[in-house]
């Protein structure tokens, strides 16, 4: 299986209903999910690859509720909002490594629509100058007394190899 998989109205492709059958699969199973929802104009000369993802103010995160694709249309509602909307769409993109899903409307030729999970955030700790203390089986122990910080990380034999390699 591909890594993208591409629904396109009126192809040829003899999977392009297996194809349709999958996205539908995948929209359906965004019920209750919170979603990044984000529209952009597609370059004149139509490259994808140009577009920036980097969020922007009218980018939303939201609970999806009752997402449907009937026939070519998507349907969706937003949690604690009564309004179904709807897309009409002339093609569509699934990228299952990177679970995004690229919208082109029938009526929008211009607009692509990318939904998403939220990106995972990590929490940052920064500690200046702590204590380290070195186990067996590859345990690392770094405390910062100023903070009462404690951060315990166990390495396998291959990650500590690499780390190793790393600091050399």
């Amino acid at each position: 299986m591909t890594s993208t998989i591409t629904w396109q109205y009126g192809s040829s492709n003899p999977e392009n209903a297996t194809h349709l059958e999958t996205i539908r699969q995948w929209w359906g199973d965004l019920e209750g999910q919170e979603i990044t929802w984000q529209q952009r104009l597609i370059p004149e000369n139509g490259d994808l690859s140009q577009i920036n993802w980097e969020s922007q103010k009218f980018d939303e995160v939201f609970l999806i509720v009752h997402p449907q694709l009937r026939g070519i249309t998507l349907y969706w509602s937003k949690i604690g909002s009564e309004q179904e909307r709807s897309i009409t769409v002339s093609k569509l993109e699934l990228d299952i490594p990177r679970q995004q899903l690229y919208i082109f409307s029938q009526s929008q030729t211009n607009i692509v629509i990318r939904v998403e999970f939220p990106k995972v955030k990590y929490q940052m700790i920064e500690m200046n100058n702590p204590e380290i203390a070195v186990g067996k089986s590859g345990i690392i122990l770094l405390r910062d007394y100023q903070q009462l910080l404690e951060i315990k990380v166990t390495l396998t034999p291959e990650k500590l190899e690499q780390l190793k390699q790393k600091l050399l």
